[in-house]
């Protein structure tokens, strides 16, 4: 599975916003541009699209086709299933990444808090 470690170091030799168009996202993961228009079809991946309406894959999409790949290939897991998991998966980063704002959220009231607290202390 060289390509693998070659698309890894690919993706971190490139800017964060890089966009490929399909032939070149089909062969970076492996797959028919037939394949990447049928999972957007599916709904499995939302390429963004050009004023022209040119399919644009992001490394975000590059890395979601391979997980794709890695559940129907490794795991033998149908497309339905593919669909279930990878809604559930964004659904826990989304709830992750609303955890660590609330968690930041609260060390911040309590630092404004312990700040107040000492500014007010009672002598007895």
């Amino acid at each position: 599975m060289a390509s693998e470690h070659d698309d890894s170091a690919l993706g971190a030799e490139l800017p964060p916003n890089a966009a490929f168009v399909i032939s070149v996202a089909a062969r970076l993961v492996g797959l028919h541009e037939q394949t990447l228009r049928y999972y957007e079809r599916a709904g499995l991946v939302e390429p963004a699209r050009s004023k022209g309406r040119i399919r644009l894959y992001s490394l975000h999409d590059l890395e979601r086709v391979r997980q794709i790949r890695r559940l129907t290939d490794e795991m033998g897991v149908n497309l339905a299933g593919v669909e279930v998991i990878m809604r559930l998966t964004d659904r826990i980063r989304a709830l992750e990444e609303h955890i660590n704002e609330l968690e930041a959220e609260v060390r911040r009231v309590r630092a404004t808090s312990a700040r107040a607290n000492r500014g007010t202390e009672t002598w007895t």
